[in-house]
């Protein structure tokens, strides 16, 4: 996310400083995208191994992957996943959605296919990126701010796959893996609705978020309603269970606050350890670049709130600005702790990084923030990870840390943090305490744009390997690298390509230990 000040198009894109940020913080810096082959197809190997589910791999989000990963050698192979895709310049202002992984390696992503943003779902190969299987999507996206958001799908414990479809309506095939599954329909708010009024609601009522299973195979996510309807709905939140029944309940009224308007766009919800407690994040209208909300504890069966906790700076002690531009989504960590990255109140007095803020699993306890939020989801890192650590806490997080030059007072000296959440420093920017850095990574490229400065990083939920103490992370400038924890070094990096400026995107890891990463529209395999 370069901050191209001295850039007139993108100075007179937005109204206002504020809105600017959204144009400029962006990944990389600038070449158009290329045809990517099509690869023949050939019968798929057999490969079993752990799968990747969803955003965040897991119900957690925690991004831990339960394989080795392969090393950073070759591309194996790469496919769009955006066909038209719509640069402003150089830049791509777009979220992709993350590739979800079964466990015999069927690698399914979903698939922009016109400008105006028309989907498929794809299943390739994970072996050699052949095309198994693909289907139609007729899911519409929601009202742009200026990024466009990202369209996802999840797997449940049971390989059934589900996706987003128009009218608020679930896509889902039983076997993700089966070239002859059906495809079927689900409706939280029933399908003898749905069939009376299609039309209605298929105008008007829009998932707006990623969609999270739980270890039973459930679905939450969150819904846009924008106009009246016969079913009377309204934005907010809903439930859809392995039987296909639905609940749902509005976002105003589960956070008891009437000025809430819906859940954040782009952020998934997150299930407990125990699976009982889904927290999601909800905020009002954008005022018309700024707006507020909470992190809700919703009861996963009924959808009745249980606590909830106003989102506040931590330097201000207001409200925090809760974007629908970023991807930031509630992270469950292993003591069941829920992080959540927000921005501050009153940029850029934080330089447009925000906070990554920190509560007990109730949500009455607040705890320390880290010294970056925005659009970023933590990762978590098994203490193992990093031998040298002597503290106390039994997990670690990984964070981008970015500070982005000639923003406030940033110095654009990007950087990636591996964090302690229970000990604490002095923030230099603000005096508030923060997360504890126990290892910190400079990016290895100059930044031409900003003398003294180095390229950043462009991810949001990294994907983390216990296995060979690593996590792979992207940079701006077209590589993906690996950060072996062990030793505090890039030990491995690939060009992916020469970098163009667009979303935080993630990463994951295939059932073959194969990496999967998002550049300039491109999904890449990574491999041997």
């Amino acid at each position: 996310m370069r901050h191209k000040f001295s850039d007139p198009r993108r100075r007179a894109a937005v109204i206002g400083v504020l809105a600017i940020f959204f144009q400029l913080v962006s990944c990389g810096g600038g070449s158009s995208s290329t045809p990517v082959p099509e690869t023949p197809p050939v019968i798929q190997p057999t490969v079993t191994g752990p799968a990747w589910w969803g955003f965040g791999r897991d119900a957690q989000h925690s991004a831990v992957g339960a394989i080795a990963t392969q090393p950073l050698t070759r591309l194996i192979w790469q496919m769009a996943v955006d066909l038209a895709p719509q640069y402003s310049g150089t830049a791509l202002f777009i979220h992709y959605g993350s590739p979800v992984i079964t466990q015999k390696n069927t690698v399914i992503v979903p698939v922009k296919t016109t400008a105006s943003g028309n989907f498929r779902i794809e299943a390739r190969n994970g072996t050699n990126g052949a095309t198994l299987w693909t289907a139609a999507s007729d899911y519409v996206l929601p009202t742009q701010q200026s990024w466009a958001p990202s369209y996802n799908l999840t797997l449940t414990s049971s390989n059934r796959l589900y996706a987003a479809g128009a009218g608020g309506k679930l896509l889902y095939r039983d076997d993700a893996d089966s070239v002859n599954a059906a495809l079927q329909t689900a409706f939280f708010y029933g399908a003898d609705a749905y069939n009376a009024s299609r039309s209605v609601y298929d105008q008007n009522v829009i998932i707006n978020t990623p969609l999270t299973a739980d270890s039973a195979g459930n679905i939450y996510f969150g819904f846009i309603v924008n106009a009246a309807n016969p079913a009377n709905l309204v934005s907010g939140i809903a439930r859809v269970g392995t039987d296909g029944r639905g609940t749902w309940v509005g976002a105003a009224s589960a956070a008891g606050d009437a000025m809430i308007q819906k859940v954040a766009t782009n952020s998934a919800p997150a299930l407990s350890l125990d699976g009982r407690t889904v927290y999601v994040a909800v905020n009002t209208p954008e005022t018309p670049i700024w707006s507020s909300g909470y992190l809700l504890a919703l009861d996963s069966t009924t959808l009745a709130t249980r606590s909830k906790v106003r989102l506040t700076d931590p330097n201000t002690n207001i409200a925090a600005w809760i974007n629908d531009n970023g991807t930031a989504s509630p992270m469950v960590g292993p003591d069941g702790d829920v992080y959540f990255g927000v921005l501050e109140s009153n940029p850029p007095s934080h330089n447009f990084t925000g906070w990554m803020l920190h509560y007990d699993a109730s949500l009455s306890q607040v705890k320390t923030p880290g010294a970056f939020g925005w659009d970023d989801t933590a990762s978590v890192v098994p203490r193992a990870m990093v031998p040298g650590y002597s503290g106390n806490s039994s997990y670690l997080l990984l964070s981008k840390y970015n500070n982005y030059g000639g923003v406030g007072t940033g110095d654009g000296k990007n950087r990636i943090a591996i964090l302690d959440p229970n000990q604490t420093q002095i923030n230099a920017n603000t005096g508030v305490p923060v997360m504890k850095e126990v290892l910190t990574m400079l990016g290895p490229t100059a930044d031409p744009g900003y003398p003294g400065g180095v390229m950043e990083w462009c991810i949001n939920t990294a994907a983390v390997d216990p296995l060979t103490k690593s996590v792979l992370v992207n940079s701006e400038d077209g590589y993906l690298y690996r950060w072996e924890l062990s030793v505090n070094q890039f030990t491995e990096r690939i060009r992916l390509n020469s970098g163009t400026a667009q979303s935080y995107t993630p990463t994951a890891i295939g059932a073959d230990g194969a990496v999967y990463s998002i550049n300039n529209a491109v999904l890449f395999a990574v491999g041997r």
